[in-house]
């Protein structure tokens, strides 16, 4: 019906992906009960038609402050949806069905489904004018800062969120003490704008926990067949965030239909399936996608004062179309053994009757120190490729950064591998061989490499810095020097346009040497290269 602001642009295809089928739930076409009342969910599309340039022009400063896991995306989109339908016998369906659909290149859940929350009920009240005026008041708000706690006014409510930072330890809780300011109305604060209560989403299958971490770690293709898209893609996201601080480099989509445009490159059966995770809620997915090799069938998530029953692990031969009972349908064996003391604490935290939020910090901690565990003997292996700081020398391009070479990594585990940061017995090194060929270590290897890189770029600058430019210039040809102020130069371009981690007095300090190294030059040389 509306789009707001005006200006917002999508192609014809993103509109008929988005709002004819996304916005709308698969589940209204099943449901014959009474009232369904309010739904919210998730969904995550691929742009059409290449990169468009966003509102923000600060997508390098954010991307590069802000944790990986929370970086502002260029080629996909998130929906978060408001979803209602009630009985209404004056409609011709004789339902009220609408859907407010917020659209961001930001992961941020829990901010956006909260927003929605307060504005959606308004919206169907009183329609255009409330859109108007909500538009109005985002317009004001301050962009997301990393690291900065943001107050953000809208419909007399006052949201207070912390926008995480890179710098941040991992696993340490959002800070608490937040500057109240004397705010009045007492501000909504939110204690994440994006992690899901990860207890309530794994309950059905906390057993299997440490099986859905292998099988994300290594990229695996993952079937989520759910009761409603709000089951589907909370579970989608909690198994995407569970391999924190690692990124999940592969695709995900917490809610996917029919009516998606990749729907059959990923019900094809003459390629193997995409590293991808999808939720689905759809029937007719169980015998379109049962050529997948991991399809996790999940009921409805409730919360109850016991354990809920634990889903089994079954062959994917017993998938039935119609009556699939609820079940990890997989061949997978897990190289890693199963933590019992995991299970034992949320148990007793069961018993205890402790919050769900103190469960999902436990669980949260679990998987953090897992992750940790297997990634810090690859930090340190990619370290010691690095060329030695002494190597570095002002006048020669700086050395190269050594190959990665995975048998030279296997063999620094058996004095610094995982077991001596976890209790886990299994088959390590086959989880890293498995891991090597995952886009999740492309991905990780990728950054890292960028990282170094840019390292060595800073260090030859301050090594540059540090010499003695007169002397060397005293046996050197005009040639020679007049390259030496193009190669600097453009050391120094690249070093403000990649945001190289160098202070800047040293650019300054480069800057000076160039113009020092110019006026040393003959008047006619001096015209060119100022020109230039």
């Amino acid at each position: 019906q509306l789009v707001y602001p005006y200006d917002f642009r999508l192609t014809e295809k993103e509109v008929r992906t988005f709002f004819f089928f996304l916005s709308f739930p698969a589940f209204v076409i099943f449901s014959v009960s009474g009232g369904l009342g309010d739904t919210q969910f998730s969904f995550r599309l691929r742009q059409s038609g290449g990169q468009r340039s966003t509102h923000y022009e600060d997508d390098g400063e954010y991307n590069r402050e802000a944790p990986l896991t929370l970086q502002r995306e260029s080629a996909h989109y998130f929906g978060y949806v408001y979803f209602r339908q009630v009985k209404d016998s004056s409609m011709k369906r004789g339902y009220f069905q609408k859907s407010l659909v917020l659209v961001s290149r930001l992961p941020y859940v829990n901010l956006f489904q909260s927003l929605l929350q307060l504005i959606a009920p308004e919206y169907f009240d009183k329609l255009e004018p409330c859109l108007e005026a909500v538009c109005n008041e985002i317009d004001q708000w301050p962009p997301p800062v990393p690291g900065q706690t943001l107050n953000l006014p809208v419909m007399g409510v006052v949201i207070q969120v912390r926008i995480p930072s890179r710098v941040d330890k991992p696993g340490s809780s959002p800070v608490k003490q937040f500057n109240q300011e004397n705010l009045l109305p007492a501000p909504l604060v939110l204690p994440s704008i994006h992690e899901l209560d990860l207890f309530r989403c794994f309950q059905p299958v906390l057993i299997h926990v440490q099986m859905l971490w292998e099988l994300m770690l290594l990229g695996e293709p993952i079937v989520v067949m759910a009761p409603s898209p709000t089951v589907s893609s909370e579970m989608v996201l909690a198994l995407t965030s569970c391999l924190a601080p690692l990124r999940y480099c592969c695709d995900y989509r917490p809610y996917f239909t029919i009516h998606d445009s990749e729907f059959k490159e990923y019900t094809t059966r003459t390629q193997a399936p995409p590293n991808i995770v999808v939720g689905v809620t759809n029937p007719f997915f169980i015998k379109t996608l049962q050529h997948w090799p991991h399809i996790l069938r999940v009921g409805e998530l409730r919360m109850s004062g016991d354990l809920p029953k634990q889903v089994k692990v079954k062959k994917l031969a017993k998938l039935k179309t119609l009556d699939t009972k609820p079940g990890i349908y997989t061949s997978y064996k897990t190289f890693l053994h199963k933590d019992k003391t995991l299970i034992k604490r949320l148990l007793k935290g069961i018993q205890r009757k402790r919050p769900s939020e103190v469960q999902s910090a436990l669980l949260r901690r679990h998987l953090l120190e897992l992750t940790q565990s297997f990634i810090i003997p690859l930090e340190h292996y990619i370290a010691s490729l690095m060329p030695l700081q002494r190597a570095i020398t002002p006048w020669k391009n700086p050395p190269q950064i050594r190959p990665f070479r995975q048998e030279d990594f296997m063999k620094t585990l058996e004095h610094a591998g995982p077991q001596l940061t976890c209790v886990l017995k299994g088959d390590w090194l086959g989880l890293y061989r498995r891991f090597f060929k995952s886009p999740n270590f492309d991905g990780w290897y990728r950054q890292r490499h960028k990282e170094m890189t840019q390292k060595l770029e800073a260090l030859h600058l301050e090594a540059i810095c540090e010499a003695n430019i007169v002397a060397w210039m005293k046996d050197k040809s005009e040639v020679e020097i007049v390259d030496l102020v193009l190669k600097l130069r453009e050391k120094l371009v690249r070093a403000r346009c990649q945001h190289l981690p160098v202070k800047e007095e040293t650019l300054q300090r480069v800057g000076l040497y160039i113009e020092t190294i110019i006026g040393s030059l003959p008047e006619d040389l001096q015209a060119v290269l100022h020109h230039h």
